[in-house]
């Protein structure tokens, strides 16, 4: 099974992360995992401030911040994952990696880092549910 792994770094990633592996009888190492997560996008006019070569270094700098302790989480769990990142709307960019990449499934937490969240659920989660394809597995 080709998974998705939707991770911001929040409290409810880590939640998501732990609920992976306790269950290894459904999500074993034999699955192929992609960690993936999306950056804002800096405003216009601070991109042309410091201009794409910086801004895209920020971008991959702050995916990093994210994504390497999933990696090392999950390395010693036995799961080796590829890493993709991404910049714009997250729940759109979530969305869009999981249908056209071809994932069985979307596993992410319910709540993110999002300051305006919903009460039942955060605004990316429900964006990706609205617009994904795929079956979206949240956890909460």
């Amino acid at each position: 099974m080709k998974i998705l792994l939707a991770v911001d770094g929040s409290a409810y990633t880590k939640k998501m992360l732990a609920y992976l592996t306790t269950h290894l009888e459904v999500f074993s190492a034999n699955n192929e995992f992609t960690i993936f997560t999306v950056q804002m996008p800096l405003p216009p006019r601070a991109r042309a401030a410091v201009g794409a070569e910086v801004a895209n270094s920020y971008y991959a700098e702050e995916a990093e911040k994210v994504t390497a302790p999933v990696v090392k989480f999950l390395k010693r769990h036995g799961i080796e994952p590829k890493v993709v990142h991404k910049t714009g709307s997250p729940g759109e960019q979530i969305a869009k990696q999981a249908d056209t990449g071809k994932y069985d499934l979307v596993m992410m937490g319910s709540h993110g880092h999002s300051a305006l969240g919903n009460l039942v659920m955060g605004s990316v989660a429900t964006q990706v549910l609205a617009h994904c394809s795929v079956p979206v597995m949240l956890v909460r």
